[in-house]
């Protein structure tokens, strides 16, 4: 029987409501027990005092580049990313090559991710190659495992086709995830339209951008009475949309990324393309709506929106993709950005992160219940580091928080009881 019994960390579980010091045993896999246990002598104890245990998270927005783009990522390369930052299971986004719109691409991603060390859930596309012009077929995407379904990196532009696939959606238990974005008013724009972008004299993104299209998709949910789920979010206007369409009982949810609510377009004034992402980053008022989105509820989870791609494709400011990579970096950020400064506990920042994504894809993940998979990931609160973009897991270097410090180190992490990484002295030198 394979087993293990982690001695001494701080349990952090939200989907339990157990925030405590306690032991956890893993038995084949699976939770077999909380609380203050007793190791039997063939049982391998990990003393884990001084850490906290917590479930995998569950990043439920994640570019793995593959099938298509695997010079800037791959299904193996990401996922050893995840690990390396705690996560235990992503979701994968359909702007692929072949673009994820059909079983045979499904099949394709489930099987590489067989051997990869995070559980992989492909979000398939609404319309045939993104382009808004023809309905992929929800049943047969839902039956090879689809976890959800968006054109993200493209917003769908045909509103009837976006209400069809709202309401045969929630029929066939597949959450719809929309890309907020409106590609007329974007039209060339490569950052924020602000002070900044007129600085450097280059083309911006009018916030209004994303709030039209995030006040139709709340105008289709509430026509149609489904769920909607919307994608990094970034502007105070959409914050605002989106409070005010909870309170009036529309069924929409949405995320943000860390860069959103710790960054701003100034970063930009250095003309790094590793700060050009979409949506892009915004002003202070944004990043203060952000984060008063995260303290009152009206964002529900937290996301890294993993977007690798190869060194030489970010060399010119101008032409360069829109993207970040996160993986590596999203709880010490959340850590160091929201629970240090009481922005929100650490029991709230634990759901964001793992049983509120996973609720919203329907997947078994995001609780350490006994009977649950031993998913997990052990963190030092209070361990100082500096991001060095060198020593990533992924095969991208475009992170926007290379040599940034801080708060909170991921040293473990296990996928169905075992370690799919290790923090050692070996790692410190990667």
């Amino acid at each position: 029987m394979n087993q293990l019994l982690i001695k001494g960390a701080r349990l952090c579980d939200p989907s339990q409501g157990i925030d405590a010091v306690c032991d956890l045993k893993i038995e084949n896999g699976r939770v077999a027990g909380i609380g203050a246990l007793a190791a039997e002598s063939t049982c391998p104890v990990l003393d884990a005092a001084g850490l906290i245990l917590a479930p995998g998270l569950v990043d439920m927005h994640v570019h793995l580049r593959d099938p298509g783009y695997t010079h800037k990522e791959d299904i193996l390369t990401g996922c050893a990313a995840a690990a390396a930052g705690g996560v235990t299971s992503v979701a994968c986004m359909p702007n692929t090559n072949p673009v994820c719109d059909c079983p045979e691409v499904i099949s394709y991603i489930k099987k590489k991710a067989e051997n990869a060390k995070a559980k992989v859930y492909p979000i398939a596309a609404v319309t045939k190659g993104l382009q808004s012009g023809e309905r992929t077929d929800l049943a047969a995407l839902k039956a090879a495992g689809a976890a959800g379904i968006s054109d993200d990196g493209r917003p769908v532009q045909n509103n009837r086709l976006l209400l069809e696939a709202l309401r045969e959606a929630q029929e066939k238990g597949l959450l719809v995830i929309c890309h907020a974005e409106d590609l007329d008013i974007t039209n060339k724009g490569i950052m924020h339209l602000g002070e900044v972008s007129r600085r450097l004299d280059v083309p911006g993104v009018d916030r209004a951008s994303e709030d039209c299209s995030t006040a139709v998709a709340i105008a289709l949910a509430a026509a149609s009475n489904t769920d909607v789920h919307i994608a990094h979010v970034s502007t105070k206007g959409a914050v605002a949309l989106i409070r005010d369409a909870k309170r009036r009982g529309v069924r929409v949810t949405c995320e943000t990324g860390p860069h959103y609510f710790t960054l701003t377009h100034e970063m930009l004034l250095g003309r790094d393309a590793n700060f050009r992402m979409a949506p892009p980053l915004r002003e202070e008022s944004d990043r203060l709506a952000i984060l008063e989105g995260i303290a009152d509820g009206t964002i529900d989870c937290i996301v890294t929106d993993h977007a690798p791609h190869a060194k030489e494709e970010k060399q010119n400011f101008l032409t360069a993709p829109n993207g970040v990579t996160g993986l590596e970096t999203s709880l010490a950020l959340g850590l160091t950005h929201l629970v240090r400064p009481g922005v929100i506990t650490l029991s709230r920042l634990i759901e964001m992160m793992t049983i509120a994504p996973a609720k919203l894809l329907r997947i078994e993940a995001g609780s350490l219940a006994p009977g649950a998979p031993a998913d997990f990931v052990l963190f030092d609160p209070e361990e100082r580091w500096t991001v060095d973009k060198r020593r990533m897991h992924s095969k991208a270097e475009n992170t926007c928080f290379n040599r940034a410090q801080l708060i909170g180190k991921v040293k473990y992490t296990y996928l169905d009881g075992k370690p799919s990484y290790r923090y050692t002295d070996d790692e410190k030198e990667r």
